[in-house]
């Protein structure tokens, strides 16, 4: 699993609120501190990377956030901006204005034209080695196929011509599982679970891109082995819980409530995971993420996820 951190394109995904943009912070952070440039990618732009190193807001034009970790916002017509100026030599000043709304035109009309962009984009970093690792906090798990599969889309449809070289060099690091892998972030719930089985599915038919690793976030401790537990079921039971109460001078029936509950979900959880493991490539490592039961994210819990994830890999 070592090989996780010496990719050069990482993308991760997950179904909405199971700590997808964590994780990708996390890895990120967790490269960083092995001594690589590393450049972390927000693409749905709602802001939240910068609040997981309690860094400012970012932009389009990459910027240091921490020692060896940059950090930027994608922006598709900032993309299509730099696009111009550097592969077709065209200066650009100020708002894109009617080629912008061409571009809008041509982007619904043509699907994949406003993957591309962003995908370019990423790609570019890579090919000019500007960083020894580019982290994407990508699209929801519903929504990176198409981003991902999007090059391959132009080049069924276009197949000679300044864009279909375009496209080839991209599908090559894409298509690279030296270079290039995907992460799925899930919890050990059923909906999670399901969404990341079919996911691997769909990454695997209709893509070029490897799923390198499922992270697993939000694991349960087991509090009890099976003797223990009979030990604890005992204590709620009277007489025992009686005097339980009785020496700590107060109930402590909805602790043992809330202790049972707590077991209860961590095996429910297991059975979760258990499916999640059948029905993935057992090729792919899968990693498990303890639950950390704080109410905000900053610094010291993408530190923390971090440092979990480097128990993971070894380091």
């Amino acid at each position: 699993m070592n090989s996780l951190l010496d990719l050069r394109l990482v993308f991760v995904t997950g179904k909405g609120g199971v700590g997808k943009t964590t994780v990708a912070s996390a890895l990120a952070l967790l490269a960083s501190t092995q001594g690589r440039r590393v450049l972390i990618c927000e693409v749905d732009a709602k802001g939240d990377v910068a609040g997981f190193y309690e860094a400012s807001q970012t932009g389009f034009k990459e910027k240091e956030i921490l020692p060896g970790l940059f950090a930027m916002t994608m922006d598709t017509e900032a993309s299509l901006r730099e696009y111009l100026r550097l592969q077709l030599r065209i200066p650009v000043v100020g708002r894109i204005g009617p080629l912008a709304k061409a571009f809008d035109f041509v982007a619904t009309a043509a699907p994949g034209v406003r993957e591309i962009l962003t995908v370019g984009k990423l790609c570019y970093e890579v090919r000019e080695r500007h960083y020894d690792l580019v982290v994407v906090d990508a699209p929801a798990s519903g929504h990176i196929v198409g981003q991902l599969a999007a090059p391959q889309a132009i080049n069924d449809l276009v197949k000679v011509g300044l864009i279909r070289s375009q496209t080839d060099w991209m599908l090559e690091i894409l298509s690279d599982p030296q270079a290039t892998g995907l992460v799925a972030v899930c919890t050990p719930e059923e909906m999670p679970v399901n969404e990341t089985i079919e996911l691997a599915a769909r990454v695997r038919e209709e893509t070029t891109v490897q799923l390198s690793a499922v992270v697993v976030n939000r694991v349960l401790p087991e509090l009890f082995g099976r003797q223990e537990e009979e030990v604890f079921a005992t204590l709620g039971r009277p007489p025992a819980l009686e005097l339980l109460d009785e020496l700590v001078g107060g109930e402590a029936g909805p602790v043992l409530a809330a202790a049972r509950l707590a077991v209860t979900m961590r095996r429910t959880r297991a059975a979760h995971l258990d499916h999640l493991r059948r029905n993935i490539d057992g090729a792919v490592p899968m990693m498990y993420l303890p639950y950390l039961f704080t109410r905000s994210h900053g610094l010291r819990t993408t530190r923390q996820v971090a440092a979990s994830l480097g128990e993971e890999l070894g380091y």
